[in-house]
Parts: structure tokens; sequence; C-alpha cells
């Protein structure tokens, strides 16, 4: 075990160089001068050209220059960015949390969904609800994104005119900001209208959750139904029906236990899927994360923005990938001895 953690490690800490070098890079693949690049200034004065020119080495080798801004990095100095002229790390801070909240819900949505819908695809294998909800994954799994959204967007927001169609919450409630989390922070704050932005901050997160959720939902139902009906073909199911067992008995006493090990693997590896995922429906439903941030930075040419939101986003996609495997791992041995093979 001790071996299979330190392989993970090093994968991480290989995985998490390469994408600094990668950013870092971009300092001279993009336009400009590659001091604006690191710093953020636009526009240097005379005087504070050698001061930064000290700062990020960048007179020395190439290689010099990267282990001094990696050094950066580590010490959260990512910059500053040229449209706000404020840190980019404090701009991340701000804004990653309502792309964690949107992500987590959308999650929760998925499991809550799609791992009960796949047992009963399982426990109905060749018949009609099983047809119904292969079929139904497919057309799911195929939908784009962004076309899906759009369609809810005019059936319950401009037809019906249920919900709201942007933003976390109504301009009339004023939530002071504490986690940076618009539920808990409503939960917190000490206002008389608590309740009423509460139930408008669920209206604004339910279309989008429910927008998110849909791709790592089918592909919940798919996983779960394989894996169970590989379960129900094992041996030991078979005994367990030969002494008499009934078929509920037999699929959640001993089916369910041993089918759900490789989806728990498969819901982490869905949180590294939402949070790419969720950059495109922040930027449909103006959700201000990450994502809408990120990519407002790439058509303002914010090119320290965008750097630092490369390392945030990758960083944390590549952590949520590991510690889901490594997961996964503790609680079946055998994966980490056909890992180690």
């Amino acid at each position: 075990m001790a071996y299979y953690i330190l392989r993970r490690i090093f994968l991480f800490f290989f995985v998490v160089f390469s994408i600094t070098v990668f950013a870092f890079s971009l300092s001279y693949l993009f336009p400009g001068e590659p001091l604006s690049n690191l710093s953020g200034y636009q526009t240097i004065e005379y005087a504070d050209i050698e001061f930064l020119e000290q700062k990020y080495n960048i007179n020395d080798s190439v290689i010099t220059q990267y282990f001094t801004y990696l050094g950066h990095v580590l010490n959260g100095d990512l910059g500053l960015s040229f449209s706000s002229q404020t840190p980019v790390f404090d701009e991340i801070l701000r804004f990653l949390p309502a792309t964690f909240e949107l992500s987590f819900y959308a999650l929760l949505v998925s499991m809550f969904v799609g791992v009960p819908i796949g047992i009963i695809a399982a426990s109905k294998h060749n018949k009609f609800p099983d047809y119904l909800i292969k079929y139904s994954t497919l057309i799911g799994y195929s939908m784009p994104i962004f076309w899906w959204a759009l369609l809810l967007i005019m059936l319950f927001c401009l037809h019906l005119g249920w919900l709201p169609m942007s933003g976390r919450i109504s301009l009339l409630y004023e939530i002071p900001a504490k986690t940076g989390f618009m539920i808990p922070d409503i939960l917190l704050a000490d206002v008389g209208y608590r309740h009423e932005a509460l139930l408008d901050a669920l209206k604004h997160l339910l279309l989008p959750t429910v927008i998110l959720a849909t791709f790592p939902t089918t592909v919940l139902i798919r996983f779960t139904r394989d894996s169970m009906l590989e379960v129900l073909e094992t041996q030991y199911i078979k005994t367990a029906r030969a002494k008499g067992l009934s078929r509920m008995q037999v699929l959640f006493r001993h089916g369910l236990r041993n089918a759900l090990l490789p989806v728990i693997r498969q819901i982490g590896l869905q949180f590294s899927t939402l949070i790419t995922l969720a950059m495109l429906t922040e930027v449909i439903f103006s959700w201000p994360g990450i994502g809408r941030w990120l990519v407002d930075s790439i058509y303002q040419r914010d090119f320290p923005a965008i750097q630092g939101g490369l390392l945030a986003v990758s960083s944390f996609v590549i952590i949520a990938s590991i510690l889901a495997d490594s997961v996964h791992s503790i609680l079946n041995p055998l994966t980490r001895k056909r890992n180690h093979g």
C-alpha cells in the first residue's frame, strides 16, 4: 500500500511539473513582453524595470526563470490581472467557491439519481425499463450541454417564468460573503430576509445544477448498470440464488456492495469532469465562478489570469482524480494488485 501511495504522489508531482512548465512557457508564447505577462504590469515604468527583472530573473537562463516562477506560484504570487490590476490568486479564491458549490450539488444529483436508476436497469435486464433507461442515457450522453441548457431556459425561464436565468441570487438580497458558498452564507447571515433569500438562491441554483448534472448522471447510470450486471453473473451470486434467497436479498445484500466499488471511483472522476463542464454552464447562466472568469479573461486577453486559471483548474482536476483512484484502491485491494502488475 505504501508503494502504491508513493507512485500516486510521484504521478501527482510529475503532472503538476508538466502543467507549470506549460504555464510558464505561455509567458513567451503570448503576445507582448514575457516580463509583463509574468508580472501583470502592462505598462512598466523605467524605474521598476530593474526591480521586476531581478524579481523574475528575466536576464538569467530559462531554467532559472522557470524555478523562480515556480517559487512565486508556491507562494501564491501569480502576478496581477491585466483587466483589474488585482492579484490573480485573490481573484481565483474569490471565484472558485461558486464553481465548487455548483459542481458539488451537481455531483449530489448525479449520485442520488444515477446510481438508483442504474440498479433498476440492471435488475430489469433485457426488459422494457432497461431498454428505456439505456436509450435515454444514450440521448443524454450525446446531447450538447449548451443546446440542452438553451432548451430548458426557453421552457422554464422564458415561457413558464418559473426560474431565473442568470446569477446566483437576486439583487434584492445582500448577503455578506463569509465562506464564498451562497447557501452556507445565507444560513449564517444575520438578516431578516434569510428564508426569502434562501428560496431565491435555490431557484437560481436549480437549473444550472440540472444542466451540469446531466452528463455525469448518464455516465453513472450506465456504469452502475454494467457493474451490477457483471457482479450478478459471478459464482457467489449464483450460489446465493441456489440457496433460495429472494431477488431483492441477492441484489442489495450481496450484489450492491461489490458493484459499488468501481462506481465510487467513477463518482470521484466525475467531479473532475464537472469542474471542466462548469465552465460552459457558468457562461450560459452568468454564474460568477472561475469558469466564467477564465472565459472572460480569454476574451480580454488577460494573460496572467489565463495562466493562473489554467494552473488552478488543472491542479484541482488532478487532485480529484488521484484522490478518487486512491480511495477506490483502499476499498478494493484487488485494484492495487492489478496496478502493481
